[in-house]
């Protein structure tokens, strides 16, 4: 848990200090980087020695891949869907992510939607700009989220756009564009986080692995099933079923001989709900691990300091 957690008006305020209409450093996109690099990333993408893949263990053994459900089930006769239910709590519960097949979207609307969005990426930069992000706002063209000056960058670009309405009915996407990097070893396409809202659905790239998961301090390189969606549960989720489901720390990894697109769909709280542990889940003998904090006081930690662990979700538990 963090200590001297900031209060939201703290949060606030420090974040309009930081929040300038422009970066705290000229923004040089990955994306041209990587065309330009000879043998070597800039300093300011390479990790900490302990957050390098190199030296952190992964896991390539199949079994240990995510569970991979078959949503057919929930339209089975009360038993079957009993059993599909059951897979996906106790998936919640073990991994905190999972896979989901036979879920009604078109496999040629999924391979058009990557094929759209490659296309994005291949565009001259001075059209991709048009869109570019900037510290007010979580939309637009660009790979940098936290807005703190020094902070060690992520090697990728992403594209976010309000989906059905924006943050009113807390729906977004988000596309990722992982470059190849010269030295893949020193770097991370997303550093390790936990989602901050409340459910991700993820069409990955089938053919280039780059999303770990982190189970029993391990890291596990997800193997994506043909046109399957990944699902992940966030820290909303884990406050409000009072950790027992509980969101997991996962990352991107990135390689030197190819490029990788991904789309995440994100299902977040309207941003002034307060979200706190679900009453009939707080009893004597389990009371509330959390406080009740709006999903944007949470936003303004995360969008403050960038991806970090599972630090913020931790910051919101009770005082004991």
């Amino acid at each position: 848990m963090l200590k001297n957690k900031p209060s939201s008006s703290e949060l606030a305020t420090t974040m309009n200090k930081n929040s300038p209409q422009e970066w705290p450093e000229p923004i040089v996109r990955v994306q041209s980087l990587s065309k330009i690099c000879k043998g070597s990333i800039p300093e300011r993408y390479i990790k900490p020695l302990s957050d390098r893949p190199s030296i952190i263990t992964s896991s390539d053994d199949d079994s240990s891949n995510l569970p991979i459900i078959d949503l057919v089930g929930l339209y089975g006769d009360p038993d079957t869907r009993a059993s599909t239910l059951r897979q996906i709590s106790e998936a919640c519960h073990e991994w905190g992510f999972f896979q989901v097949v036979n879920h009604g979207v078109s496999h040629d609307l999924m391979d058009m939607a990557r094929e759209t969005w490659r296309k994005f990426f291949d565009l001259p930069m001075e059209v991709k700009q048009q869109y570019a992000n900037s510290p007010k706002t979580y939309e637009g063209y660009g790979s940098r989220l936290g807005v703190e000056k020094g902070a060690t960058l992520d090697w990728k670009e992403e594209y976010l756009e309000n989906a059905l309405g924006g943050e009113d009915i807390g729906a977004c996407l988000r596309v990722c564009f992982y470059p190849k990097c010269p030295q893949p070893e020193l770097t991370l396409g997303l550093s390790s986080h936990s989602d901050p809202g409340g459910i991700t659905l993820l069409l990955s790239d089938e053919h280039v692995y780059g999303l770990q998961v982190r189970k029993s301090n391990n890291w596990i390189t997800v193997k994506p099933a043909p046109y399957a969606f990944i699902v992940n549960i966030g820290d909303q989720v884990q406050v409000l079923s009072n950790a027992i489901y509980k969101s997991v720390e996962h990352r991107v990894i990135v390689n030197s001989d190819k490029e990788r697109v991904s789309l995440a769909f994100f299902y977040n709280p309207k941003s002034d709900i307060p979200i706190e542990p679900a009453k009939e889940l707080v009893k004597p003998n389990t009371p509330a691990l959390y406080t009740a904090m709006t999903f944007d006081e949470y936003r303004l930690f995360i969008r403050l300091r960038g991806p970090c662990g599972k630090s913020q979700v931790e910051s919101l538990k009770s005082p004991t």
